[in-house]
């Protein structure tokens, strides 16, 4: 495995195998590494029925049981824990840094490029580039976090123009931030696939994240109230009850739990992430929510 933290050495590296007409796939990240993570990893060796890039971008969902799967010839994970979309320095400051253990399990996870720049390597200077994402920046994460998927999207398509690569890989845990890189990848004309990954969850339903390490072992255990938040949403709905009744049931679920500060729960179209009265067509429905737990802020969703 192959390790790079200049954007030049990096580009040298992949020039070569751009020439030779080979696939690329990119696992942006931000370190603190877990199986979530090494399952994208996993889709990017795998390539899952991709169409050759001179078929145009698409966009596709990762299929682990998929047939005739195409290996992609390079697959390169960046791991930058990115400051411009942090509201709250002390929460940038907690973020967990693990670089040489993520890259000893991304070495035995098959990945064949790192990518692990400095502040200073991606940023010469503060961007002064405004990107404005509409509905998809004033509702969930982003009313709660204004200006996070201005440097989401800046950092994203930096990625994008160093490494270009052929299809990019995101986790369904951050469904907003894939619709976000969704529309990136559409306005600015990326001939890049994106593919969004099944999140891949604890035994007992949390989610993985890289912040579930700053939980306390009591924390840990009440985080798993996210996952059966959305587990009762999804029955209720599931019974024929209104969003409006699975919301309530939700919100009640967490009046009873004052360890919790939840800060939204919605009922949206897994696409546009607009809100939605009734459930859609299957796959089309996504329940999400946030909420703060102690020091730790966990967000979750179910596409059902």
């Amino acid at each position: 495995m192959e390790r790079f933290d200049t954007i030049f050495a990096l580009r040298q590296y992949l020039q070569t195998t751009r020439q030779a007409g080979r696939r690329i796939g990119l696992v942006p990240t931000m370190g603190a590494l877990h199986d979530g993570h090494l399952s994208l990893i996993e889709a990017a060796r795998q390539g899952d029925r991709l169409p050759h890039p001179a078929s145009g971008p698409a966009e596709l969902t990762h299929d682990p049981v998929a047939k005739n799967q195409v290996s992609h010839d390079l697959v390169v994970c960046s791991i930058f824990v990115n400051p411009t979309q942090f509201n709250n320095p002390e929460d940038l400051a907690r973020y967990p840094r693990t670089l040489d253990d993520d890259c000893r399990l991304l070495e035995a996870a098959g990945c064949d490029v790192v990518f692990a720049p400095s502040v200073d390597e991606m940023y010469l200077e503060q961007p002064t580039l405004r990107l404005q994402f509409g509905e998809l920046e004033t509702s969930m994460e982003g009313a709660f976090r204004p200006g996070h998927f201005n440097g989401v999207g800046i950092v994203v398509a930096k990625l994008f123009h160093m490494v270009q690569p052929d299809v990019a890989y995101f986790g369904q845990k951050d469904l907003q931030q894939v619709a976000v890189v969704r529309r990136l990848i559409r306005d600015l004309s990326f001939p890049i696939s994106l593919i969004r990954c099944d999140t891949v969850r604890e035994a007992d339903g949390l989610a993985m994240s890289s912040r579930n390490r700053l939980l306390s072992p009591d924390e840990r255990q009440q985080a798993t109230t996210l996952f059966k938040a959305l587990s009762l949403a999804r029955e209720l709905m599931s019974e024929g009850h209104s969003t409006v009744q699975a919301k309530a049931a939700v919100t009640n679920l967490f009046v009873n739990r004052p360890e919790f500060r939840l800060e939204y729960v919605d009922v949206v179209n897994a696409d546009t992430l607009r809100p939605v009265a009734e459930q859609q067509a299957p796959g089309q429905t996504a329940i999400c929510l946030a909420a703060q737990l102690g020091q730790v802020r966990l967000i979750d969703n179910l596409v059902f």
